[in-house]
């Protein structure tokens, strides 16, 4: 969703040659595949096909594996996006080989290091040549991490000109409410992945209590993770009022997602999505690294506790969120990326 308004940008500017690598740390079909046939994304250059592991594991074979690319193209950049393993392995990599990097939604922090994601952010900045920011709170992290102005550029956000790029598509295409039963009905809808609320038995317990407790208020669709859904059936509980399915390809997603009464996730890219559709947020965490998404949008902290998430709940109920689209989230975030890097290369 952040690749495919900038591959397209750049790919349209002569003075830019692209190559897309996917490192296959997301191979799930439903998870990645779907995802570049919705977007439109062309086929990648390379696919490394680095697969699952441990985070050292993961990082190490992305590492490994990018290395000969990069050496073999390289590049005048490597460009990155976000704050996964890949994130940080393409950074590293380019860096050892005097490649300078550039970093989509630079500057985000959660001032939470048990966040492997936080250390991801933290040690790509610290080698990043381009920053390019999409709210002012990563502007003013760099800033004080010692960042130079001149290397910081507010882009706005990519997320966000996938999603209106797609949103006419997404409600006119998918037939997703019809095929769930949902047309005329208020839901939610739920995603849950993150291993700091799956992976723990009891933690998850607690967040599956609550939801099933909303359920009962409306209907709660969950497009269950491949990760999250080993765990579930480990916990071997009872989910019988959440609409359980498989991950849902793009198109399917944002249209659940822009109709929905609420939405209840982990994820940090819903919450900048539901806050850009003016969907009501309850994000299943202690912390967030948008904090623009709080502080204008719709989201919610609504923590990790059956007790805390039913909090948010009632809270929500008794005073509906009225957010507003934080600025530069115009769906042109791809244009002022593409500026950023042509007076990166000095480039008329």
């Amino acid at each position: 969703m952040k690749l495919a308004p900038l591959v397209r940008v750049l790919r349209s500017d002569p003075d830019f040659r692209v190559v897309l690598v996917h490192t296959g740390q997301h191979y799930d079909d439903r998870m990645s595949g779907a995802f570049f046939r919705d977007l439109g994304l062309p086929e990648p250059d390379y696919h490394l096909e680095a697969g699952s592991g441990s985070h050292a594991q993961q990082t190490a074979e992305i590492m490994r594996r990018f290395e000969p690319v990069a050496e073999l193209e390289q590049p005048g950049a490597v460009l990155v996006v976000g704050d996964v393993n890949s994130t940080l392995a393409a950074s590293i990599v380019a860096k050892k080989l005097q490649v300078p990097v550039v970093h989509v939604e630079a500057g985000l922090r959660s001032h939470d290091r048990s966040m492997p994601e936080e250390i991801n952010r933290l040690v790509t900045d610290s080698i990043t040549d381009l920053f390019l920011v999409t709210e002012a709170s990563g502007r003013t992290n760099l800033l004080k991490e010692g960042v130079p102005e001149a290397a910081i550029h507010m882009v706005g956000n990519l997320m966000i000109d996938s999603l209106l790029a797609n949103l006419h598509r997404a409600r006119a295409e998918s037939s997703i409410r019809a095929a769930m039963r949902l047309e005329g009905e208020r839901y939610g809808l739920v995603t849950l992945h993150r291993p700091a609320n799956v992976d723990g038995p009891e933690q998850l317990r607690g967040i599956l209590e609550a939801l099933d407790e909303i359920a009962r208020e409306q209907p709660l669709v969950f497009p269950v993770h491949p990760r999250t859904r080993q765990r579930l059936e480990s916990l071997n509980m009872p989910t019988t009022r959440l609409r359980l399915c498989e991950p849902l390809g793009y198109l399917d997603f944002l249209n659940l997602m822009s109709g929905a009464a609420v939405v209840l996730t982990d994820s940090g890219g819903i919450q900048e999505e539901t806050t850009a559709l003016g969907v009501p947020c309850l994000t299943l965490r202690e912390n967030t690294e948008r904090p623009v998404t709080v502080e204008e949008g719709t989201n919610i902290l609504a923590g990790t506790s059956r007790d805390s998430i039913l909090r948010a709940w009632a809270d929500l109920k008794r005073n509906p969120r009225q957010g507003r689209v934080p600025a530069l989230w115009d769906g042109r975030a791809a244009e002022r990326c593409r500026a950023a890097l042509r007076d990166f290369f000095s480039l008329p």
